[in-house]
């Protein structure tokens, strides 16, 4: 099968390329290297990627319409994980997720309609929940996003619901809940606490460190992905990739100081804009339409990542 991921070059897309070909499959990645973060990481990623004769890497963004159809047309199925990333950041400037994350995943489902795709796989976030007062969140529950990313998430969603109800193009929507592991953005939680706890400083927290959060390994989202793409999922409808368990801020914190040995203390600054205040998954959907469900638990995730983390970026 031959495969367009966007974004391939990032933290969860160069794992879904890395695993795709794994499984055989001829994979064409389109990222436009936005600094949003580090380049040099996701040069880095490309560098294990472009060893494989069935990979191939093109710059590029998906607002670039001309360019989406030239990549869509003769794939089989395309997984669309690029995005413009950052619940804070989509505060400060609402426009570039508006525009990247819905208008990009808006030219990606028109190509593949002209291109009669069979699969389309769209990478979502549990930040389209946001203040949903009941917990977990369950795919149907009330969507109350609290950031421009979110509200940019759940657009792009029903985005690709409406493609699979009007134009019978089968796509499915992946909800993500914080995903951590190898090769993560070194702007998120995880990465910022292990690199502080390593270094014996003190770890910065966001508001009273309560809010909870449902952390996912990187591992877990790629078998999703694959689920999806061998199952031929394509019924227009969302489903929660999650761990199924939450934890609060502070508390994972302390569980990468307890891994780390370190001395490290914690400090409490002003909350954020944008952040929700919890997120929590129901995954039996998952488990029932994919046959797929966790298989990491938080402390075996943060101890692999920690592992690589010592060996790669410190």
């Amino acid at each position: 099968m031959r495969v367009l991921v966007t974004g391939g070059a990032g933290f969860i897309g160069s794992h879904t390329c890395e695993s795709l070909l794994e499984k055989g499959h001829e994979v064409v990645c389109l990222d436009n290297l936005d600094p949003y973060y580090d380049v040099s990481i996701k040069k880095r990623n490309l560098d294990l990627l472009e060893s494989h004769d069935r990979f191939e890497f093109v710059e590029g963004d998906v607002r670039n319409a001309e360019l989406v159809s030239k990549l869509v047309r003769g794939v089989d199925a395309v997984n669309h994980q690029a995005a413009q990333a950052g619940v804070r950041i989509s505060v400060e400037n609402p426009m570039k997720p508006h525009s990247v994350n819905t208008e990009g995943t808006l030219n990606l489902l028109e190509a593949a309609r002209e291109n009669n795709v069979k699969h389309f796989l769209f990478s979502s976030s549990s930040s389209v929940y946001g203040g949903a007062p009941n917990l977990p969140f369950e795919e149907n529950a009330v969507k109350i996003p609290v950031s421009p990313y979110g509200v940019s998430k759940l657009a792009a969603e029903n985005y690709v619901r409406i493609y699979n109800e009007l134009h019978e193009l089968p796509t499915v929507s992946l909800r993500y809940f914080t995903v951590y592991g190898p090769r993560m953005r070194p702007d998120l939680a995880i990465s910022i606490f292990t690199e502080r706890a390593l270094k014996g400083k003190e770890i910065e927290i966001f508001g009273d460190g309560k809010q909870t959060r449902d952390f996912t390994y990187i591992n877990d989202i790629v078998r999703a992905q694959n689920e999806c793409l061998e199952k031929g999922m394509g019924d227009g409808k969302a489903y929660n990739v999650g761990s199924g368990e939450r934890v609060t801020v502070n508390e994972l914190a302390e569980k990468i100081i307890e891994q780390v040995d370190s001395g490290s203390g914690l400090k409490h600054t002003d909350p954020r804009k944008g952040d929700a205040r919890h997120t929590w998954a129901d995954t039996s959907k998952a488990e029932e339409k994919l046959g797929w469900k966790p298989r990491y638990g938080l402390e075996e995730g943060l101890e692999k990542f920690i592992d690589w983390y010592r060996e790669e970026r410190l």
